[in-house]
């Protein structure tokens, strides 16, 4: 069985074949460190992770590059807003954003670098194009000739006629052409600057994904770029673009791209009240609540976060749990049955499949349910402890390695999510909130909580 991915510049499913041996070096676009991350970064960390894990399990060499875009429009522009310097929004913004892997349980990537300390590689990144005849400088800004580069759209595959007519870009007499974009801006008073030969600037965005994910990566052409799907133009369209015509060779080879997400079918924004960070999510929904909800789509396809997903969402977790909880004697070893093997199997066809994670946990699920099956047949029991325990070791090896989830956790005792979710209830029945008491009794009743009210007050039973 060979991996095989969707690949958004050729627009079809193509057999990963690595460029060099078995070795995969994978760039995705990171944080731009002017707000708080929400569940929209959080699928793209994750989701990405995935991926990183599952490669690793079918044996390749992963180098992994996600950046910080830590020089940017909006981060100056907030700066401007709270009257704080700079330095302090991207130092603040930094740490949450660590704060936020740690919660998630996401490892940082194996290099993490800012634009901020790249600079001269991109000043000369910037000199050697202007040199090729694809870039001019003007007023102290430098641009990119976009109609030098012939394959112009490939990515996103628009033609260049056809980008004017879609969008509005408003006239820029420093520009020859209006679909010319920066790689080097003058700053403006009170602006951070790096001295360059154009006099004080910083970098354009698109360059600093160029710049980083060569240097760190130490190749001219990459194995996978990874980004979201709102990321295709102009962003990674400029960045081939731009790497291209300096090198003369494919900027990356495979080009992966997740789907958007949106709360009860709208765009997340803070204008609507619907934006939600990860943080905030995390008070409300369990880690694996929330990986287990990722997981249930196609990394590819859009998602809806919705409350009615997560009752599902706590279903399927119950029930991996309520195995992963089964009493198996200490000195019982693990069998491996033949239909475990083969739901394994099943389970890397999905995954080799664009990393069909739903496809795939619909085979751990039939393997859930057909061991519970046999394992309350009569017969053996020192056989239905092995083939148990093999399963359960089975799955758990996938949730631990490949998706992150830990759902392991000493018998009887409560979550930290449960906890709250029970404490809430009493809150609830105090103000005499009937209605949100029942929605909380039923939400703990999927969780294997069973609440009831008595003279004494509130107690709770597993099920």
């Amino acid at each position: 069985m060979s991996v095989k991915i969707y690949n958004s510049l050729s627009k079809k499913k193509e057999e990963l074949v690595p460029i060099k041996d078995k070795t995969i070096n994978i760039y995705s676009c990171g944080v731009t460190v002017y707000d708080k991350c929400h569940i929209g970064h959080a699928r793209s960390l994750y989701i990405f992770d995935v991926i990183k894990n599952y490669l690793k399990y079918r044996g390749y060499k992963v180098n992994f590059v996600r950046n910080i875009t830590d020089v940017d429009d909006k981060i100056i522009k907030k700066a401007n807003d709270l009257k704080k310097t700079f330095d302090e929004v991207v130092r603040e913004n930094i740490l949450l954003y660590e704060n936020d892997l740690k919660s998630l349980g996401i490892p940082k990537a194996d290099f993490e670098p800012r634009a901020t300390e790249n600079i001269p590689e991109m000043i000369e990144y910037i000199k050697a194009l202007i040199e090729k005849g694809y870039a001019y400088e003007s007023h102290g800004d430098v641009y990119f000739s976009v109609r030098k580069f012939k394959d112009y759209g490939k990515l996103s595959g628009q033609s260049i006629d056809k980008m004017l007519e879609a969008v509005r870009i408003e006239e820029d007499k420093r520009k020859k052409d209006p679909l010319d974009f920066a790689l080097w801006k003058k700053s403006k008073e009170n602006e951070p600057f790096w001295e360059s030969p154009w006099g004080k600037g910083r970098p354009g965005w698109h360059i600093e994904c160029s710049v980083m994910s060569m240097k760190y990566l130490k190749c001219e052409t990459l194995d996978i770029h990874a980004g979201g799907r709102d990321l295709v133009f102009p962003h990674h369209e400029n960045e081939i673009t731009q790497s291209e015509a300096l090198t003369g060779k494919p900027f990356a080879k495979y080009w992966i791209h997740h789907g958007l997400l949106t709360i009860n079918g709208q765009k997340m924004a803070k204008s609507l009240g619907n934006f939600i960070t990860v943080q905030d999510a995390l008070k409300k929904y369990d880690v694996n609540d929330l990986k287990m909800f990722f997981l249930m789509s196609h990394y590819a396809s859009p998602i809806d976060f919705t409350q009615e997903k997560f009752l599902e969402v706590k279903k399927v977790l119950y029930k991996f749990g309520s195995l992963f909880n089964q009493e198996v004697p200490v000195t019982t070893e693990a069998a491996k049955a033949p239909f475990v093997e083969e739901k394994l199997r099943q389970f890397e066809e999905a995954m080799d499949d664009d990393f069909n994670t739903p496809k795939a946990l619909g085979v751990l699920f039939e393997l859930l349910s057909e061991t519970t099956k046999m394992f309350n047949q009569t017969g053996n029991e020192k056989d239905k402890f092995r083939f148990l325990l093999g399963a359960i070791n089975a799955i758990q090896k996938i949730f631990k390695e490949i998706f992150g989830l830990n759902l392991v956790g000493r018998k009887g005792e409560l979550t930290q999510e449960q906890e709250f979710l029970l404490q809430d209830r009493i809150n609830a029945k105090n103000k005499k909130d009937f209605k949100r008491s029942d929605e909380l009794r039923d939400q703990l009743k999927i969780m294997g909580i069973i609440v009831e009210d008595g003279k004494d007050g509130q107690k709770w039973r597993r099920a």
